[in-house]
């Protein structure tokens, strides 16, 4: 049997990973892995987790299943820091084993509910939404999103395309911190963008990896929050791992909003597919979660951090831009400081990334998305040379 199974191709980050783990050079720089890195290159465990779990460990008495949708009290903390207050009645909720989850556990809860309804995809995307939209087999099509000229969205691309959705298809919406560009919607854009979706009968799926990461733990939610004030019927995926930083933990969740009326049996076919998964989700990570958003001195300490998480990676995107300013006397990458989140797309061409490998030892994506947060004070004017050499 398993020898017809056939080869699949590797994934591209994955693969990047690999040739940098080999690579002997000792100047090598990893820009290519999308996790946050403090300056000295560590991923660290946040204060307010090291005491939330020192907290469960003390306290903890079983380690008994959960519900299948995970424990409620996660879900009903996390929908109102995502949402706020007053969705009790319209969030359908269920905990998940990370983002990744949350949007295939969204993807397999769509294809039950509307098989032949198509899902939008920012062009690009995050390549796993598209990845995982094959294995389903499910109708997907792409609005254009980001240009390249610019470095910017390409806003009057993503209205008309939008235009062009079919009553009941699904728009696939990066809620903050667009992954892999940077670049993201102004309030006014996302304002315009919901009345399209609204007249064409769409239903938004918001995928909201980076709550924190871009302009704060409130204002990344703010666009979420007007979609889900005004459409009946909203997806949310939402990941623990980066704001919170517990990436090996995978903790997400899954919300879908719709009218009080249905609420139970939308959260009856949640609860269904999650059991048809992997049954009861984890709980380490989402106990952890509770303990400090139910907590006033830990959730104090956590929001503190992670604004110094934020502010840092600002900071890096301010000193990057005015050293490849220097480096290649133009402007032509200030856009660097104007996006938000980890990533940033800087428009190199595949052969300048790949001599940016062969020649200066730095890994990035194929694309040209780097992380941010891959970057120090060493580092950073490092790149910004090696930028200026292969770029011109």
């Amino acid at each position: 049997m398993l020898e017809t199974l056939p080869a699949q191709p590797q994934d591209k980050i994955l693969q990047l990973m690999a040739l940098y783990r080999d690579d002997p050079r000792d100047t090598k720089i990893d820009l290519g892995v999308g996790v946050y890195k403090d300056a000295t290159g560590l991923t660290p465990v946040m204060r307010a987790v090291k005491a939330a779990e020192r907290q469960i460990w003390e306290q903890q008495d079983t380690k008994a299943y959960t519900g299948l949708a995970g424990d409620l009290v996660f879900n009903s903390a996390m929908v109102e820091m995502i949402l706020g207050e007053g969705y009790a009645d319209r969030a359908a909720s269920v905990a998940t084993p990370g983002g990744t989850g949350a949007i295939r556990q969204a993807l397999e809860l769509i294809r039950m509910a509307a098989p032949h309804a198509t899902v939008w995809l920012s062009n690009p995307t995050w390549p796993n939404h598209v990845s995982i939209l094959k294995y389903l087999g499910m109708k997907m099509a792409e609005y254009r999103y980001f240009e390249a000229a610019t470095r910017g969205v390409d806003f009057a691309g993503v209205m008309e395309d939008l235009a062009r959705v079919a009553p009941g298809d699904i728009v696939l919406l990066h809620g903050c911190c667009h992954n892999p560009t940077g670049a993201n919607f102004t309030h006014d854009q996302w304002d315009a963008m919901a009345n399209v979706l609204t007249e064409r009968g769409a239903i938004p799926f918001v995928d909201l990896a980076y709550q924190g990461f871009g302009d704060g733990l409130e204002a990344d939610a703010s666009a979420t929050r007007m979609i889900a004030a005004r459409f009946p019927e909203v997806l949310i995926a939402a990941s623990c791992s980066k704001n919170f930083g517990i990436y090996r933990e995978r903790t997400g969740i899954l919300i879908a909003l719709t009218d009080s009326s249905r609420r139970g049996v939308v959260q009856g076919n949640l609860n269904f597919l999650n059991r048809q998964n992997y049954s009861f989700p984890p709980d380490h990570g989402a106990r952890v979660v509770t303990t400090i958003l139910n907590d006033d001195a830990l959730r104090a300490d956590w929001m503190a951090e992670l604004e110094e998480v934020r502010l840092h990676m600002l900071t890096l995107r301010s000193d990057l831009a005015d050293a490849l300013r220097r480096a290649t006397n133009s402007d032509r990458f200030d856009f660097v400081a104007d996006h938000r989140g980890m990533f940033s797309r800087l428009g190199l061409t595949e052969d300048q990334v790949l001599t940016l490998r062969d020649r200066h030892a730095i890994y990035m994506v194929g694309d040209s998305r780097i992380n941010i947060a891959g970057l120090n004070a060493r580092t950073l004017p490092v790149l910004a040379a090696a930028i200026a050499a292969v770029a011109g």
